[in-house]
C-alpha cells in the first residue's frame, strides 16, 4: 500500500509541535495511530520514520510526534527528565485531541506506539485518556507514579529485551503485573540476549507482533503488504 508523507502541526503549552503525518491510500474515516519516539529525538535518521511507515502501510494513519518540541529539546535530557515528564504528558494529550479531532481519521480507533521515553509517556497517557484503545510499549520502563491506582488501561503489547541495560527487563515484568492485576488484556514478549532496540529477525517480529495486535484491537485491515521493521530507537 502507497503511504504519503506530510509534515503538520498543533499548539500545546504555547509551543507550536510538529507531527509527521504518515497517511495510506485506504480510504478515510481510518484508525488513527500516535507515535511516540525514545528519548534520542528523532534527528535525521529514518529508523522511527520507518516504523511509522510500516504501521502506515498495513492501513493505519500515523502521526509521529515531535514532543520534545515542548521542551525546546532535539534530544532528551536526563538531567531534566523527570521535570520534563508531565509537560511532555500534556503534549501527547494535545496529540490526541488533534488526531482524534481529523475527519480522515476514526475517533473510536486510536492506538498509541511507543517507543522506550516514548512508552512511559504512552502509559502514563492511556491510563487516563480512554481514547486510546490499543497501546504498544517497545522496551519503554514504567512511569512511577504517573499512573494512578483507579487508572484504567487499554490493551496493551509489551516487547522488551532480556538483556536491556538502559531500561531493565524488570520494567516489562512490571507493567506486565500491573496490567493482570486491573484485568487487562496483554502480551508480552521477551526477547532473549537483546538489548535496547531491535535488530535483524528479533526486529522483523517485533513489527509483526505490532502490526497483529493493532489489528485486533483496532480494525481488521484487509490490505496484504510486506512490512517494514519498526523502530530500533532509545
Amino acid at each position: 500500500m502507497t503511504v504519503n508523507e506530510s509534515r503538520q502541526s498543533f499548539s500545546s503549552g504555547g509551543k507550536e509541535i510538529t507531527v509527521e503525518v504518515f497517511t495510506p491510500t485506504r480510504k478515510a474515516p481510518r484508525p488513527g495511530i500516535v507515535m511516540l519516539h525514545g528519548a534520542d529525538g528523532l534527528g535525521h535518521n529514518r529508523q522511527y520514520r520507518d516504523g511509522a511507515s510500516a504501521i502506515a502501510a498495513s492501513g493505519y494513519q500515523v502521526h509521529l510526534v515531535h514532543y520534545l518540541d515542548r521542551t525546546g529539546e532535539r534530544r532528551a535530557s536526563f538531567a531534566t527528565l523527570f521535570q520534563n515528564f508531565m509537560p511532555w504528558t500534556e503534549t501527547v494529550r494535545d496529540a490526541l485531541a488533534w488526531v482524534s479531532g481529523r475527519s480522515e481519521v476514526d475517533p473510536g480507533k486510536i492506538g498509541l506506539v511507543g517507543i522506550s521515553l516514548g512508552a512511559a509517556l504512552g502509559l502514563a497517557v492511556a491510563s487516563a485518556d480512554s481514547r486510546i484503545k490499543a497501546l504498544i510499549s517497545f522496551f519503554g520502563p514504567l512511569p512511577q507514579g504517573a499512573i494512578g491506582y483507579d487508572a484504567r488501561l487499554p490493551p496493551t503489547l509489551i516487547l522488551h529485551g532480556a538483556m536491556d541495560p538502559i531500561v531493565p527487563v524488570a520494567n516489562a515484568y512490571a507493567i506486565e503485573t500491573l496490567l493482570r492485576q486491573k484485568d487487562v488484556p496483554h502480551e508480552l514478549k521477551v526477547y532473549p540476549g537483546e538489548g535496547h532496540g531491535f535488530h535483524g529477525k528479533t526486529q522483523q517480529d517485533a513489527t509483526q507482533h505490532a502490526l497483529s495486535f493493532l489489528r485486533r484491537y483496532l480494525d481488521p485491515v484487509p490490505a496484504k503488504s510486506e512490512a517494514m521493521p519498526l523502530s530500533t530507537g532509545e
